[in-house]
């Protein structure tokens, strides 16, 4: 579930390696060596800490592990920060890191702490989460029987993930929808597809899934077809879209703007100030760039629009994006164990802070909302248990939109779709109005254009 995060540069992420030290219960003091200020402090507290763990180990009524003891006060200790900070074990560290390279076992669901919930940031596209219609913006009560209430987001992620086929219950609070959607989803392996791309008429429409590590190298190659073909404009979706890595969303920026230009800022506790440049040149050699944003645009995608927003170098189109500005950097341990720290907030070239205010739009067109969540033989979900339940086709993974009969959101002749992910698998132009905006700036910018020539 992705978040904005830095590992060392051999992994391609963001800053160089990090050495995190770090103070495990047992403290050893050195000869000569005196506590003093925030160290004595630490020191006394480190003491209190170490008593509570004799004390239980001796005393509590079943016999315990120190190492389970030990990751639950890790835990905690964590707990007490952002939701984005936490402990991840060795396990969970292995499967983030299989994660940036675009490959991991679950149910597909970018996942982020919204209003103190627990929120979808965005559904992957293709995955068992999107085709159920799991929408960027709900909340996710349960998983499973087991309350998200004061879950951490890695507990969150380790919840929904499993082998391959095996199920997972989701219970949803969508706002619109007076009772909670349970799905049933079947896990599957994640594959992600980050960059894709195709012409609309003589535009150039590329749309980005994630930022990968190879997403900057496959955009280049889609723009490259892109100028091959001649194209009047390009239109970059960024729609549902939950983001990555900085040094993505770095590369994806410095295709659009020229050299020199900066892209991002970060700025730490102390002040410390980071500053990222473009530093190859505008590919598109100034045609029009329109950029598609809706709530499920987070984190990198935000950086992208709002980069390209600041420089005047394309109108941003759509809905205010979610409003994650906050780096988190990736610290290896020495047990094989990481933790992902929250260590600085990131800013728009012309300092503009997106955190829990998003981008907003140039120009805000809204996709109308669907007045009713269907289950997946086409008709009105019924109740089961608590809520409402979406059951999957059999041999299917709950997904309502396959089989879409003519009055279906995402039909020709039914209801325009409420989000995104309720568009047929082929570009709808016809359905989507925001993409129609797009397509309707780039070609009036060829009028005027031609206008000012004549």
């Amino acid at each position: 579930m992705t978040m904005m995060e830095q590992q060392p540069r051999r992994k391609s992420w963001v800053v160089g390696p990090m050495i995190a030290l770090a103070l495990l219960c047992g403290v050893v003091i050195g000869k000569g060596w005196e506590p003093t200020g925030h160290a004595s402090e630490t020191y006394e507290e480190l003491k209190t800490f170490s008593e509570v763990l004799n004390q239980v180990q001796k005393h509590y009524v079943e016999e315990t592990k120190p190492k389970d003891l030990i990751q639950g006060a890790i835990r905690g200790m964590l707990g007490t920060l952002d939701p984005h900070s936490a402990y991840m074990t060795p396990e969970m560290y292995k499967e983030m890191q299989v994660e940036t390279r675009g490959e991991f076992g679950g149910v597909g669901i970018q996942i982020g702490v919204k209003d103190n919930r627990l929120s979808v940031i965005a559904p992957i596209e293709g995955t068992p989460a999107y085709r159920a219609g799991i929408k960027a913006g709900d909340f996710i009560t349960k998983v499973n029987e087991d309350s998200t209430k004061d879950l951490s987001l890695m507990d969150a992620v380790t919840k929904m993930r499993g082998p391959k086929g095996s199920k997972v219950n989701l219970t949803i609070q969508r706002d619109g929808t007076p009772e909670p959607l349970v799905f049933t989803l079947l896990r599957d392996t994640i594959k992600i597809e980050s960059v894709k791309s195709k012409m609309i008429d003589n535009l150039g429409y590329v749309r980005l899934t994630q930022f990968q590590e190879a997403t900057g190298r496959d955009l280049s190659k889609a723009i490259k077809q892109f100028r091959d073909q001649k194209v009047q404009g390009t239109i970059l979706d960024l729609r549902n879209n939950p983001g990555g890595l900085l040094t993505a969303a770095v590369d994806v920026s410095e295709q659009f703007l020229p050299s020199g230009k900066l892209v991002v800022y970060t700025k730490s506790r102390e002040g410390k100030k980071d500053e990222w440049f473009a530093k190859s040149k505008d590919q598109l050699e100034d045609l029009p760039v329109i950029v598609l944003v809706n709530e499920g645009s987070a984190s990198a995608s935000e950086i992208v629009a709002g980069a390209l927003q600041d420089w005047g170098r394309a109108v941003v189109v759509g809905t205010t994006s979610f409003g994650k500005g906050s780096v988190q950097t990736i610290l290896a341990l020495g047990d094989g164990s990481g933790l992902r720290l929250t260590t600085a907030k990131y800013y728009t070239p012309k300092g503009r802070s997106i955190q829990s205010t998003g981008i907003t739009p140039d120009i805000v067109v809204k996709l109308p909302n669907a007045s009713t969540a269907k289950a997946a033989d086409g008709k009105p979900n019924e109740k089961e248990g608590e809520g409402k339940t979406v059951k999957p086709p059999v041999g299917k993974d709950a997904s309502p939109h396959d089989g879409k009969s003519p009055d279906e959101p995402g039909s020709k002749n039914g209801t325009p779709p409420s989000s995104l992910q309720e568009l047929s698998g082929e570009l709808s132009l016809e359905q989507d109005i925001q993409l129609q905006k797009a397509v309707e700036l780039l070609k009036s910018w060829k009028i005027f254009k031609e206008l000012k020539v004549s």
